[in-house]
C-alpha cells in the first residue's frame, strides 16, 4: 500500500491547538505553538478551521486520561487530521488502540518530534517573513500577559508509589541557571509581572549537574534552587514557587522571601501526615519533620503563605491514620489545601497494595477533610481582615447588583488555584480609575470567607 504524500501550499496552513493537564504541560504546549508560529503556522482556535489538529495529552490519573481520549475522540470527529503529544503519549499504544486513526503519537515535552510530525503531514515551505509573522521575544503564552509559567527542569527523581510520572517524563534534567534566566528576562521585558516557577521538584533543581556554576551576564551562577531563587529575585516581577520538595535547604530560600526578594509562597505537596502512609507512599518526609520546619520557617518569615496537596483514601489508610492527618492540619495551619480521593492509575506501584479502602469511607474522609480545612483556612485569612495588601489585578467581574468589581490576588495566591480578593470600586472612582489587569495595587481587606477575601482600594 502506497501513501500519498501531503501537497506543498503557498498559504500558511493552519493548526487547531489543545492543551490539557497541568501547568507544566501548558509550558510544553507554549514551545509548540511558539516553534510553529516561528516557522509561520497560523494557530486557530477551532478545529473547523484548521488544517491540522494537535493534542497535548494529561495521563497523570485516569480521569485525566479519559478526558484526554474524549478530547482525540472529538478532534478526530470534527476534523480528521489530529497528532497527540504529552503525558499520555509515552505509552502510545493506549491512545491508538481506541483512536487509530491519529497521525502521530509523541511523548512528553518532545518538542521537535512534534515539530517533524507537523512537517510530514503539513509542509510548508512558503517564504516566512519574521518582520511580518511577528513572534514575540517571549514567545507565545497561553497565560495572560501579566503571568507566566516558568519551568526550570524536567523529569523527577522520586518513586511515589501513587505516581507515574517519572516513567512518562524521565528523571530529572534540570535546565542551566543563563537559559532558565534569559527567559525570565525575556518574560519581564515583555510586562510579565509575576512568574510562576515549575516543575516535578522545583527543591531538587541543579542536583543532576552536581550544581553547576555557569556565567550569565558575566557574573557566576550555580544551578542551584536557593541561587537561581536569589536571581530570580532581582528582576522586577513576583516570583512564586510550585512543587517544593521540603527539603532542609529550603529554609535557606525563606530569607530571601522575608526580605520581599520573592513572594513568601510555598506550594508543598505533603500528600499525608501518618509514618506508615507516607511510608507506603514511598515519601521520605516524616510528619513530624516538616511541622518542624513549617514552623522555622514561619519564625523567619511569618507572612509565609503555604499551600498544599493531600491524598485520602491510600491504600492501606486506617481510621487512626486518617486522624493523624487531620490532627496535621490543626497542627500545621496550611493556608491552601487541597484534597484528592485516591484512585488507581494504571502502571503504578500502589495498585498492588493491600487494604484497597472503600469509595464510601474514601467520599466521607474527603469530606471530613475540606471541612476540617476549611475551618483553617477561614481562621487563617481572618488574620487578614483590616490589613492593607498589595494585590495583583487579573481583571474586572460584574457583582450581583450590577456594579462592577476588580478581581485581584495576593501575595498569596496563586492564580487559578488559590483564593481571590474582590474590590468593591463603587465609591471609589478616583483611586482605582486608572487600575488595569497585571497592575499592582493596594487594597484593605474589610471582610474574608473560607476561600476569598473582600476589599476596597486605600
Amino acid at each position: 500500500m502506497t501513501t500519498q504524500t501531503p501537497s506543498k501550499t503557498t498559504k500558511a496552513p493552519a493548526v487547531g491547538f489543545i492543551s490539557l493537564g497541568c501547568p507544566k504541560a501548558l509550558v510544553d504546549s507554549e514551545r509548540i505553538l511558539t516553534q510553529l508560529r516561528t516557522e509561520g503556522y497560523q494557530v486557530v482556535p477551532s478545529y473547523e478551521g484548521a488544517d491540522l489538529v494537535i493534542v497535548n495529552t494529561c495521563g497523570f490519573i485516569d480521569d485525566a486520561k479519559a478526558e484526554s481520549l474524549q478530547t482525540i475522540g472529538e478532534a478526530l470527529e470534527a476534523n480528521g487530521k489530529v497528532l497527540v503529544t504529552g503525558c499520555m503519549g509515552a505509552k502510545p499504544s493506549e491512545i491508538s488502540e481506541i483512536h487509530p486513526k491519529v497521525l502521530g503519537i509523541t511523548g512528553p515535552a518532545a518538542y521537535e518530534a512534534v515539530m517533524g510530525q507537523v512537517h510530514e503531514h503539513l509542509p510548508y515551505k512558503a517564504a516566512h517573513d519574521p518582520k511580518i509573522d511577528l513572534v514575540p521575544p517571549q514567545g507565545v503564552k497561553l497565560t495572560p500577559k501579566h503571568y507566566a509559567y516558568l519551568k526550570i527542569s524536567e523529569g523527577c527523581n522520586h518513586s511515589c508509589s501513587f505516581c507515574i510520572i517519572p516513567s512518562m517524563r524521565g528523571k530529572l534534567v534540570s535546565r542551566p541557571a543563563p537559559s532558565v534566566l534569559d527567559e525570565a528576562e525575556r518574560l519581564v521585558n515583555s510586562g510579565v509581572k509575576e512568574l510562576l516557577v515549575v516543575s516535578q521538584d522545583t527543591s531538587a533543581y541543579g542536583i543532576d549537574t552536581k550544581y553547576a556554576l555557569n556565567l550569565w551576564q558575566g557574573r557566576p551562577v550555580k544551578t542551584r534552587f536557593q541561587d537561581l531563587c536569589e536571581a530570580l529575585g532581582h528582576f522586577d516581577a513576583w516570583v512564586r514557587l510550585h512543587y517544593v520538595y521540603p527539603y532542609p535547604h529550603v529554609k535557606d530560600v525563606i530569607p530571601l522571601m522575608a526580605e520581599g526578594k520573592i513572594l513568601p509562597y510555598l506550594d508543598i505537596p505533603f500528600q499525608h501526615a501518618s509514618h506508615s502512609v507516607l511510608k507506603l507512599m514511598k515519601r521520605p518526609a516524616h510528619a513530624e519533620n516538616t511541622i518542624k520546619r513549617i514552623k522555622e520557617w514561619r519564625e523567619i518569615c511569618p507572612d509565609l503563605t503555604i499551600r498544599s496537596t493531600f491524598i485520602v483514601g491510600f491504600p492501606g489508610e486506617t481510621d487512626d491514620d486518617f486522624e493523624m492527618l487531620l490532627d496535621y492540619l490543626d497542627e500545621a495551619q496550611i493556608d491552601r489545601a487541597g484534597c484528592f480521593k485516591y484512585s488507581p492509575v494504571e502502571g503504578a506501584d500502589a495498585n498492588h497494595l493491600e487494604g484497597h479502602v472503600p469509595e464510601e469511607v474514601k467520599e466521607e474522609r474527603y469530606a471530613r477533610f475540606m471541612e476540617r480545612q476549611q475551618q483553617v483556612s477561614y481562621n487563617r485569612l481572618q488574620r487578614k481582615v483590616n490589613t492593607v495588601q498589595d494585590v495583583i489585578l487579573d481583571g474586572q467581574t460584574e457583582a450581583e447588583d450590577g456594579s462592577l468589581i476588580w478581581v485581584a490576588r495576593t501575595k498569596g495566591d496563586a492564580p487559578e488555584i488559590d483564593g481571590n480578593m474582590f474590590i468593591d470600586i463603587d465609591g471609589n472612582p478616583l483611586s482605582s480609575k486608572d487600575w488595569r489587569p497585571g497592575q499592582i495595587v493596594q487594597a484593605k481587606v474589610v471582610e474574608a470567607d473560607e476561600y476569598d477575601l473582600f476589599g476596597v482600594p486605600v
